[in-house]
């Protein structure tokens, strides 16, 4: 289980999916991504007779098009709070917590597919391992998570201040951790999986986009725990926020990390 250096978790000090607009938060984030997704699954062969595993499926976009789009036979939608997802012919809604319960999930999935999930959680070897092990031979495990474009050479302008604030402080208050992001082929080759690949894509910034009001809104949302780490006040994340909704905005958004691994046939012969 998953615990920050300040004893939260996500969806628990930050992020609620009880609170006012989070689904809209989550849906204006599917938005931006969806579509990179599910070419990216359905390149990958997600198709007629699959069955396909969702972790933290959120409100459930990818789910339901792998079934609407791609056809798949069914899929298993799991996430710690189901309240935004609902079952229906071929969709099947799991409430579980697969850090403290790997097995909670029975079977195994010609897909396993996780998005912004891995990076808000620790003991990162252990869980791509418990993945890895939900598929079947033949089958592919598809992780995305985000990866930080800011460093120390990136031009300071209120975005870069205020993204830098926002992974220091959901860091410690719900240990958010993408630095390792970037080790996903690697790790992914160390759970078995073979024809392992990656690819990144970075949304462009533009006044009124999805991805701008996502980071508007999530920033509002994180904001007592970007504040706490001293990096910014109030005035720095409002000013960040009419920065976004500005055609002076020259930054790059945090870019989405996708990376892939086959489980070996030869496994139906042990």
């Amino acid at each position: 289980m998953t615990t920050a250096p300040g004893g939260g978790r996500y969806g628990e000090a930050v992020f609620r999916p009880g609170q006012a607009g989070e689904g809209e938060r989550i849906d204006v984030g599917a938005l931006v991504y969806d579509d990179l997704t599910m070419a990216r699954l359905r390149a990958l062969g997600a198709g007629p007779g699959w069955r396909c595993l969702d972790v933290g499926a959120g409100t459930g976009t990818v789910s339901r098009r792998l079934l609407d789009e791609a056809g798949v036979a069914s899929v298993l939608a799991v996430d710690r709070d189901v309240r935004f997802l609902t079952e229906r012919p071929g969709l099947e809604v799991l409430e579980a917590d697969i850090t403290a319960d790997p097995d909670s999930i029975r079977g195994r999935f010609r897909l396993v597919h996780a998005r912004f999930v891995l990076m808000h959680l620790s003991e990162h070897d252990r869980m791509i391992t418990a993945l890895a092990g939900l598929v079947e031979p033949g089958g592919v495990l598809v992780l995305s998570d985000a990866v930080d474009l800011t460093s120390d050479r990136t031009p300071g302008t209120p975005y870069s201040t205020v993204m830098r604030a926002m992974w220091q402080g959901l860091r410690a208050t719900i240990g958010t951790d993408v630095s390792w992001v970037p080790s996903y082929p690697q790790l992914l080759r160390g759970a078995g999986l073979v024809s392992v690949a990656a690819e990144i894509h970075v949304p462009p910034l533009l006044p009124g986009s999805p991805i701008s009001r996502f980071w508007a809104d999530t920033w509002e949302r994180s904001r007592a725990a970007m504040l706490a780490t001293g990096l910014v006040d109030d005035a720095a994340v409002d000013t960040a926020v009419r920065y976004l909704d500005s055609d002076e905005c020259a930054a790059l958004s945090a870019g989405m990390l996708t990376a892939w691994g086959h489980k070996p046939e030869a496994e139906n012969a042990r």
